[in-house]
């Protein structure tokens, strides 16, 4: 039998809480619909806001309520167990909400010495803020009394620790609290006051603390961000959190990784568990906090980010400003990022009108780029218009991707087509097969739209391929087909003559020379083409010639079968055998007896050796010619 007076702790009997001190409770604490049946000389003693009601009531058995405590009646039996002097544990997960507690309370040493609220202060300072697992599991806690820990300035300690730490050495901190004793250190170890502790910190890399962050609340987590970006961390290792946070509570990222390892890395090696996250929240809290970064990996996470705002139908100024975003580094996104599904009740299979909103911000950033660089330079050749370029590969390879649709109107593929201006494309190859891709997957388009849509391409920037394949197309209007016919042909006579022209040139004689200096750039511009042409008319000349050569030969052939033939039809003596030679047009070699060399052969090239060469060289002319055109 428990001596009366003594408390030995508590009961509960269904929603009612007892003390087991053998004496009847004089007062009746509810905290959110529990009772708590007490005592009030225990009370009085430590909690100042107990006392005071008590000094208002003249009542014996008092009945109060405790309205909005903090933390609940868990955390109430905690202040009331320190109260009655039973023992009571601080532990990092419940330090917040005692401490709040104890606020609430009013548990000042003037009511008591050491009393809660100076006990929970030193524990926080002395513990919890100097290592790193304490105080994330601090703030994780804090939710529930995140008001009141925000008014005793609990939070803003908690982050301005956390950032510090991540500025440091993870070595350097939180040892042995940290859980590091399970990590055995192959290769070296810690050493702790001295002593070999057999272990050593698991990441040396700048994203050692990523998963362990992860686990606070989308709230703590943007205010623990804007701490570090205030205390200096570099903006790279913090996008790095934002997006290791958003992938893991926006399953749809997890496919936009762009190569990063998902291997996790921790330092805090204990049990926490997940926030639980409002999507939407979080992704227009990801966007206000994301910095304006270029890279690749950054503007594949964007698209990524954008593709989930657009299902879980997030705030428009959201959208807007992840599209500005993408759109200002539109030139290294890829083409599987950009196939965006339409996720509206539109009859597309993807948003087209998001990429042609992308593409305007694309321009409108390269437009104001581009007004700062020299006038003097080339448009097409300047290093301002490298952007552009892959931007219109990117675009044209876009608009064969989704041309496939047949649902797609030909007015959102002229638009994509004409949303960039002429100087992004050097080669119009890619556009031609995008609009072949379109034409062939919708053969129902009139000639007029087929026309609009060829409108687009510039026939004088098609390759020697492009070309010979659009003069061939069925699927092309007649128009454009000879339209291209005619541009080809004009391609291939500009070729040859500054061909022609680069050949005169080297055969003149040496000699000093003097280029234009307006002509001298488009030289080396043409240079490289130059040289392919010639190498290319060097083997049109080989091959024309041979087939000169055989058709001479065929032609010496056929007359010598005609004048074997008039012979045999003559049966004629075949003791003269230099009359059969002289009328087939061949010479014998001379007999020892001849005295006289044939006067005809010995004064030089008769005249049907004559006749032959001019036959040749006209024929050659006349095949040289004809090759031109």
């Amino acid at each position: 039998m428990t001596p009366a007076g003594k408390v030995t702790g508590f009961h509960k009997e269904g929603n009612d809480w007892f003390c087991n001190a053998g004496l009847p409770s004089d007062i009746t604490v509810v905290v959110d619909g529990i009772k708590f049946h007490l005592h009030k000389f225990p009370l009085v003693s430590k909690c100042g806001k107990i006392a005071r009601i008590c000094e208002e009531s003249s009542e014996k058995a008092l009945v109060t309520v405790l309205e909005e405590f903090p933390g609940g009646p868990d955390t109430f039996l905690i202040a009331v167990k320190f109260c009655y002097g039973l023992r009571m544990e601080l532990t990092p997960r419940n330090i917040v909400m005692v401490y709040c507690v104890a606020d609430y309370l009013q548990m000042m040493d003037e009511y008591g010495e050491d009393n809660l609220l100076s006990k929970s202060e030193n524990f926080f300072h002395k513990n919890v803020l100097h290592n790193w697992k304490d105080c994330i599991l601090a703030l994780q806690s804090s939710d529930p009394v995140i008001a009141r820990a925000e008014k005793l300035q609990i939070i803003r300690k908690c982050l301005s620790a956390l950032s510090m730490m991540v500025c440091t050495d993870p070595s350097l901190f939180g040892w042995p609290m940290m859980m590091y004793g399970s990590l055995q250190s192959p290769g070296g170890s810690i050493l702790w006051n001295g002593i070999n502790t057999g272990a050593r910190i698991r990441s040396a890399e700048s994203d050692w603390w990523f998963e362990d962050i992860s686990y606070l609340s989308v709230g703590l987590f943007e205010r623990l961000i804007n701490t570090m970006e205030t205390r200096g961390i570099r903006p790279e290792i913090l996008v790095g959190a934002i997006m290791y946070y958003g992938r893991k509570y926006l399953p749809g990222l997890g496919r936009w990784k762009s190569g990063q390892s998902g291997k996790t890395r921790t330092v805090a090696s204990f049990s926490l568990t997940p926030a639980v996250v409002d999507q939407k929240v979080l992704i227009e809290t990801i966007e206000k906090l994301l910095p304006e970064k270029k890279g690749k990996s950054f503007c594949c996470f964007l698209l990524g980010l954008l593709r989930v705002a657009l299902i879980l139908g997030v705030s428009q100024m959201c959208k807007d400003s992840l599209e500005r975003r993408i759109g200002m580094q539109l030139e290294v996104a890829t083409l599987d990022s950009l196939l965006i599904p339409a996720y509206s009740d539109s009859d597309t299979l993807y948003d087209v009108d998001c990429v042609e909103r992308i593409i305007h911000h694309f321009m409108s950033s390269e437009s104001r780029t581009t007004s700062f660089s020299p006038p003097s330079l080339d448009p097409e050749t300047s290093p301002a218009s490298e952007p552009l370029r892959k931007v219109a590969k990117l675009i044209d390879n876009y608009i064969a991707e989704v041309a496939s649709d047949v649902n797609l109107k030909p007015r959102k593929i002229r638009f994509l087509a004409e949303a960039l201006p002429e100087s992004s494309r050097p080669l119009h190859d890619g556009l031609y097969r995008a609009l072949d891709i379109y034409f062939k997957a919708h053969p129902w388009l009139s000639e007029k739209e087929k026309e609009e849509l060829c409108n687009t391409i510039d026939y004088q920037k098609l390759s020697i391929d492009a070309c010979a394949h659009a003069s061939q197309n069925a699927r092309l209007p007649l128009r454009v087909v000879l339209q291209v016919l005619f541009f080809e042909q004009m391609q291939l006579r500009t070729a040859l003559a500054g061909c022609l022209n680069v050949l005169d040139t080297e055969s003149a004689p040496a000699g000093p020379m003097t280029v234009p200096s307006e002509m001298a750039g488009q030289i080396v511009q043409r240079d490289g083409w130059i040289t392919v042409v010639r190498e290319n008319q060097v083997l049109k000349g080989d091959m024309e010639s041979m087939r000169s050569r055989v058709g001479e030969l065929e032609e010496e052939f056929n007359k010598i079968k005609q004048e074997m033939k008039k012979v045999t039809k003559s049966h004629s003596s075949l003791s003269s055998p230099r009359l059969v030679a002289r009328k087939i047009g061949c010479k014998l070699i001379p007999r020892s007896t001849d005295a006289q060399p044939d006067p005809v052969d010995s004064a030089g090239p008769t005249p049907r050796t004559s006749v032959e060469q001019a036959r040749r060289s006209h024929h050659s002319r006349h095949r040289k010619s004809f090759s031109l055109f």
